[in-house]
């Protein structure tokens, strides 16, 4: 930031320095050709014309340095075909005119005819009355006033200007350093977190990074959330695992003759407790992402085609909008899908019809899946949702369909609702996603 602004300011500094110079530079220029172009003005205002034909001044110049030899302000008249009438101040010099040249415009320009005296030479031809020869009047001046004036002026910009750059630069620095205090004060904070002596930013910050900092606390609280999540997950994994293997265990040490059916029994009980909490830690992984999105009607199509085969007698309708899209990624919402249909096909009467339905103003989307089955009584709804819990033993499965369901929606900010279907009069299973915007 330091480096940027000073390569701002000089660029700055010298283009405008270069800009002033140019018109400081024109305006004493302008104003030396004023003090010269009123004396060539006085000088043909008094010029007239002898009885020899020689010109002369009807009342001498006001300058007295015209008398003076060598004193940098000069005058001469000259003609093709007259003598040149020259100042006293020239002496035994002479400015070099162009006669011959046409036209009265005044011209002004610079002249290095003197080798000890840089000059600046104005002159204008003009025909006097009385006379039909042309006079070109001259005036010259040293330049040395002209340039010693530009020079100081030129010292005095460049003094001024480095120091207007050193100032704003050691603002630039002052603010910088000021204004990313708080960020040190940030970093402090953060090693003091890394070194365990605080787990969050506490300290007052400005309104500039105070936004910053409730974002860093927020992050701080989302990956304790999620480490903490991540240890129960293990946690109830390990408890999940810990009877199946105590029954296989138990059945080998016993020589028990149907050894074979019980770890087989349990090897599916244990891969599905895997399969359910790697659907919860994925979906724990997967809800920050801001791009999760799926097209809901699309999911229900795949699911559909899927249990079809499954249940080939079960027929399986669906309605409602096909564009609905979820806050949820694709294979996640697959899952919860797949579960809901299946378990409905599975227990229900051989009718299952899922509707799909957008609420804008909630920002939600709604799933419906109906079936013409018994249905679970009102009793049981919050208890089906535990880990294993079945009310239809005579089926084969984990009982953990429900508990999946439950667990990766409410991940996503969503939620699963049991009620009765008016319609079929088995049971209607809601689930509530997050509406993709």
């Amino acid at each position: 930031m330091i480096g940027v602004a000073a390569l701002w300011i000089t660029i700055l500094l010298l283009g405008g320095g270069l800009a002033l110079d140019r018109v400081l530079q024109d305006a004493i220029t302008r104003n030396f050709d004023e003090g010269m172009a009123y004396v060539l003005t006085a000088m043909i205002a008094s010029a007239e014309i002898g009885p020899d034909g020689e010109v002369f001044f009807n009342r001498p110049l006001a300058d007295q340095r015209f008398l003076e030899p060598n004193s940098g302000l000069y005058y001469q008249i000259s003609s093709a075909h007259h003598e040149d009438w020259r100042s006293r101040s020239l002496w035994d010099r002479a400015l070099r005119l162009d006669v011959e040249r046409p036209g009265s415009d005044l011209r002004v320009y610079n002249s290095d005819q003197f080798p000890d005296e840089s000059l600046r030479v104005m002159e204008r031809s003009v025909v006097l009355p009385g006379s039909d020869e042309r006079w070109t009047f001259a005036v010259a001046q040293a330049r040395s006033g002209l340039d010693e004036q530009i020079r100081t002026l030129r010292v005095t910009l460049i003094r001024s200007f480095l120091l207007l750059g050193l100032g704003l630069l050691m603002l630039v620095i002052i603010q910088t350093l000021y204004g990313l205090r708080p960020l040190r004060a940030v970093r402090r904070e953060i090693v003091r977190m890394r070194t365990g002596d605080k787990s969050r930013v506490t300290e007052p910050m400005p309104a500039e990074v105070l936004p910053m900092v409730e974002e860093l606390n927020a992050l701080l609280a989302h990956n304790e959330r999620q480490a903490e999540e991540a240890r129960a997950h293990a946690g109830n994994l390990a408890h999940a695992l810990k009877t199946p293997m105590t029954v296989i265990m138990n059945a080998a040490t016993a020589n028990a003759p149907d050894l074979n059916e019980t770890v087989m029994r349990e090897a599916v009980t244990m891969r599905r407790q895997v399969d359910h909490h790697l659907a919860r830690a994925r979906a724990v992984g997967r809800r920050g992402m801001a791009q999760s999105r799926a097209n809901v009607w699309a999911s229900l199509q795949a699911v559909e085609r899927a249990v079809a085969r499954l249940y080939p007698e079960v027929r399986i309708d669906m309605d409602g909008d096909e564009k609905a899209d979820v806050r949820v990624e694709r294979q996640d919402l697959d899952e919860l899908l797949g579960n809901l249909v299946e378990n409905a096909a599975k227990y229900g009467g051989g009718s299952v019809f899922a509707t799909v339905g957008a609420h804008a103003e909630e920002g939600v989307v709604t799933i419906d899946v109906e079936d013409d089955g018994a249905g679970i009584p009102v009793g049981e709804r919050d208890r089906i949702f535990d880990r294993g819990a079945r009310l239809d033993t005579s089926k084969p499965g984990t009982g953990l369909g429900l508990a999946i369901v439950r667990d990766v929606a409410e991940i996503y900010g969503g939620s699963v609702e049991l009620t009765e279907s008016e319609d079929m009069g088995g049971l209607l299973v809601r689930l509530r996603l997050p509406a993709a915007n």
